[in-house]
């Protein structure tokens, strides 16, 4: 099995779900929170438009809640991005405060071998994580990443 991260800030859709078919992607996993974006340029990952242009692509999606981080921990970063002067959509990479907060309250309690065990029974082969960010240093997905690496995966940032 192999991972990919994926965000949508700075991509068109054809080139988002480019990215996805180009890469062969089979199982998506949506690691928001809200799955929502506000306004029209990036509406097209909003949820039920996300899934139902995945089933035209026969990719599987999937919402794992239990890698989102919280409001209050979402509330830290917000913190941190407004102290340097930041929007979210430019920030290149997490507070600190944020990123111990996400491996104590959320990382540490997910089952990642359940995970990769439900991954296999859907005869996953490229599962992609997504949440908006661009740069995957600028989001909670290279946290997870960087914990799947440990565990022996290949990750690809797409």
């Amino acid at each position: 099995m192999e991972f990919f991260t994926i965000g949508v800030y700075n991509s068109t859709e054809q080139e988002y779900f480019n990215k996805l078919t180009d890469n062969n992607i089979d199982t998506f996993c949506d690691i928001r929170q809200r799955r929502g974006v506000r306004g029209a340029k990036y509406s097209f990952v909003n949820s039920n438009r996300l899934q139902a242009k995945l089933n035209e692509l026969d990719i599987k999606y999937g919402h794992v809640i239990d890698l989102a981080p919280t409001s209050e921990i979402r509330d830290l970063q917000k913190e941190a991005d407004a102290q340097q002067g930041v929007l979210k959509r430019d920030r290149n990479k997490l507070g600190k405060i944020f990123s111990i907060a996400y491996k104590d309250r959320i990382l540490e309690k997910f089952d990642f071998d359940s995970f990769i065990d439900k991954l296999d029974e859907v005869g996953t082969s490229k599962v992609v994580l997504f949440c908006v960010e661009e740069k995957p240093e600028a989001c909670h997905r290279s946290i997870v990443t960087d914990r799947l690496e440990k565990l022996g995966y290949k990750i690809t940032h797409i």
